[in-house]
C-alpha cells in the first residue's frame, strides 16, 4: 500500500456525513458514495447534503462523488462503511469490485440482522477479509457535534496497529482526536450494545423517571455491558475507557441520541411503528435489541436492560410494567 492511501465513504447519513468531512480536513480527495442521486447532484451545486448536517460545507474539488458503489470501492485503499446495519447486506449485494485487498473500517453501530454478526464478524466471514484488514471507527462522538466542530474523541480499533494509526491520523485535527485499540470485536459489540442502553434511557425518560434513575440505569448498563462482552470475547479491557463507558454515557445522555429519541417516545406511549416512522433517522438499537436478545440465548449473560427493551419492543408489553419490574432488579 502506498505511502498515501486513499480512503471512501459508503452511505449518505449523517455520521456517513461527519466521516467524510473529517477525512476532508487531511485529504486532497476521497470517493463517497451514496444511494440518492438527488443528493449528490445537490451537493455538487450547493456543497452541503441536503438531507444530514446540512450546515457542513464541503469543498466539492475534494469529492468523487458516485451513486456506483464498485466506483468507490474500486479507487479507495481503505473503505469505510457507515450505513445503517439493517441495509448493509443489500449494499454489498452490488459490489462486482472485489473487497479482498481493501482494509474495510466499520463505522456503523450495529448488527447484521442476515447473519446476526457484528459488521467486522460479518466481512470477516462472509468475504473471507483478515482480521489485520479489518477495523472499528468508535466514540464517543456524534456526528451533530462533529458538523459543529465540538471537541470529540474517536477510538480506532483494528487487529493490526499500523493500520490503526493510518486511520487514526487521517481522521485526527483541531476538533477530533483519536486514540487506538486491539479491542475490535469488544469496541465493536460495546458501539452496539449502547444503544439497547440509550433507549433505555429514554423509555425511563418517557415514562417520568429522573436523573437519579437515569444515573443507577447507567451504572448497571455499563455492568451489563461487561458482563455480555466478556462472555463473547474474552480479554484484559478496561470497561471504563471511552470507547465503551464514554461512548455508552453520550449515548444515553445526549439530546442528539436517536435511540434516547426512539426510547422516549416509547415511554410516552408511541407505538414502535409510530416512533419509527415519526423519526426520519434508523434508531440501530431497535434492531440491536432483538439481535442481542437471540445471541444471548447462547451466551446466557444476565442482561436484565436489553430483557426489559426487548420485552417492550418485541414483545409488545407495556413499558410502566416492565419498567416497575425492571426497578427492582437493578442496584
Amino acid at each position: 500500500m502506498s505511502d498515501h492511501p486513499k480512503f471512501a465513504v459508503i452511505g449518505g447519513g449523517s455520521w456517513a456525513t461527519a466521516i467524510a468531512k473529517m477525512l476532508c480536513v487531511n485529504l486532497s480527495e476521497i470517493a463517497w458514495y451514496m444511494r440518492s442521486t438527488y443528493a449528490i447532484e445537490h451537493i455538487k451545486q450547493n456543497r452541503h447534503n441536503p438531507n444530514y448536517l446540512s450546515s457542513v460545507e464541503f469543498d466539492t474539488n475534494k469529492l468523487i462523488l458516485t451513486n456506483d458503489i464498485n466506483e468507490a470501492v474500486a479507487y479507495a485503499d481503505y473503505v469505510i462503511f457507515a450505513i445503517p446495519s439493517a441495509f448493509l447486506s443489500g449494499e454489498l449485494e452490488k459490489l462486482t469490485v472485489s473487497l479482498k485487498d481493501k482494509i474495510i473500517f466499520s463505522a456503523i453501530k450495529g448488527i447484521v440482522p442476515e447473519t446476526s454478526l457484528i459488521v467486522g464478524e460479518h466481512f470477516h466471514k462472509t468475504y473471507d477479509i483478515p482480521y489485520d484488514n479489518i477495523g472499528v471507527i468508535t466514540g464517543p462522538c456524534h456526528a451533530e457535534e462533529v458538523a459543529l466542530e465540538r471537541l470529540s474523541y474517536l477510538t480506532i480499533a483494528c487487529g493490526d496497529m499500523k493500520t490503526a494509526k493510518v486511520m487514526a491520523k487521517n481522521l485526527n485535527s483541531h476538533y477530533i482526536k483519536t486514540k487506538i485499540s486491539d479491542d475490535i470485536v469488544g469496541t465493536e459489540y460495546a458501539a452496539m450494545l449502547k444503544n439497547i442502553y440509550s433507549i433505555a434511557a429514554g423509555i425511563a425518560h418517557g415514562l417520568g423517571y429522573g436523573d437519579n434513575f437515569q444515573a443507577l440505569l447507567m451504572s448497571n448498563a455499563i455492568r451489563e455491558m461487561k458482563k455480555f462482552i466478556k462472555k463473547v470475547h474474552k480479554m484484559k479491557r478496561n470497561i471504563n475507557d471511552s470507547a465503551y463507558l464514554g461512548d455508552l454515557l453520550v449515548t444515553g445522555y445526549s439530546v442528539f441520541s436517536r435511540n434516547r429519541m426512539f426510547g422516549n417516545m416509547i415511554g410516552k406511549g408511541y407505538t414502535v411503528k409510530s416512533a419509527q416512522m415519526e423519526m426520519s433517522m434508523v434508531a440501530e438499537g431497535y434492531y440491536a435489541t432483538k439481535s442481542a436478545h437471540k445471541l444471548n440465548e447462547e451466551y446466557k449473560a444476565k442482561t436484565p436492560i436489553i430483557d426489559a427493551v426487548y420485552d417492550i419492543l418485541y414483545e409488545g408489553k407495556e413499558p410502566k410494567k416492565v419498567f416497575k419490574k425492571l426497578t427492582e432488579k437493578l442496584d
